[in-house]
């Protein structure tokens, strides 16, 4: 499959933290897999299955599995274990520099054809390398048109930020991202012992249903998103002194007086149809 120009080059130091804490728990793999659902006649996107604890299930299960595996060596082994099984491929790459829409849509003819062409939507399953959660995680929200769910498994202190609400102070940059593209669920945890070799963190599972909101909250994502970045850019300041850098100071504050938010509140305490009201305000 074509994979885009953005290229990551990792590093060996890089590229021994790849989270290679193979899942070993066979009712953990199942659980994982009955999360999706219904996938007899589904495209699953498997991120980094490893060993293919998860593969083995989907294999039987999913109407088409494409599995994504960085590590050439661990690739060789799966395409050999599945190269006779006609619903299953294996690809060798990096996800980061993935084109979901060539390896998705790809079969549905020319560009013409797929602009009169409802997108055909996978379900996507991954146990995420923990140093690079927050990356696979916004490059899946930026092909969002090409998921219906997203079932993941992440380190525990991340799927709490994921799934953190505002007030809480997990909640961040990730969960007004990951919220504003999707409805998050958090499933279940899982202890080190269901690793090879045990990990010296906890894991959790979250479903995420693509849900995205810019449209009703009135803002265009990628924008909106710059905004966040800029609200939540020190968590220690207040979020008028994170935005005055960038937007008149007492368009701000009459912004915040509007939306009956207090002065001094920071990005985590700011709901993301508050935010968005605020930056339609001073924006207008």
């Amino acid at each position: 499959m074509a994979a885009s120009a953005r290229k990551t080059n990792r590093g060996p130091q890089e590229k021994a933290k790849l989270g290679q804490n193979f899942l070993v728990d066979p009712s953990a793999a199942q659980r994982i897999v009955d999360a999706l659902g219904d996938i007899s006649k589904s495209i699953v996107l498997e991120i980094g299955p490893g060993r293919g604890a998860i593969t083995q299930i989907l294999s039987k299960s999913a109407g088409r599995l494409i599995a994504i595996e960085y590590d050439r060596k661990l690739a060789a082994q799966l395409r050999m274990a599945y190269s006779r099984v006609p619903n299953v491929e294996i690809i060798e790459a990096d996800v980061l520099s993935v084109d979901f829409d060539t390896i998705i849509q790809g079969d549905l003819g020319g560009i013409s054809d797929r602009q009169n062409t409802p997108p055909t939507k996978a379900r996507i399953v991954g146990n995420l390398p923990y140093y690079i959660t927050s990356d696979i995680l916004l490059k899946l929200f930026e092909f969002h048109r090409n998921f219906d769910s997203i079932v993941i498994m992440v380190q525990r202190e991340v799927a709490d930020r994921i799934s953190a609400t505002p007030g809480k102070s997990e909640y961040g940059l990730l969960s007004a991202t990951a919220q504003l593209y999707t409805d998050v669920e958090k499933l279940f945890t899982l202890p080190p012992e269901a690793f090879s070799p045990p990990p010296k963190v906890h894991s959790s599972v979250l479903r995420l249903r693509v849900n995205p909101k810019a449209e009703s909250l009135g803002v265009g994502a990628g924008e909106f998103i710059d905004f966040l970045k800029l609200g939540f850019a020190q968590k220690r300041k207040t979020l008028v002194n994170n935005l005055k850098p960038h937007f008149e100071e007492e368009r701000l504050k009459n912004g915040l007086k509007e939306l009956r938010l207090r002065a001094d509140v920071r990005a985590e305490a700011v709901s993301l149809e508050k935010m968005a009201g605020l930056f339609k305000s001073i924006r207008s």
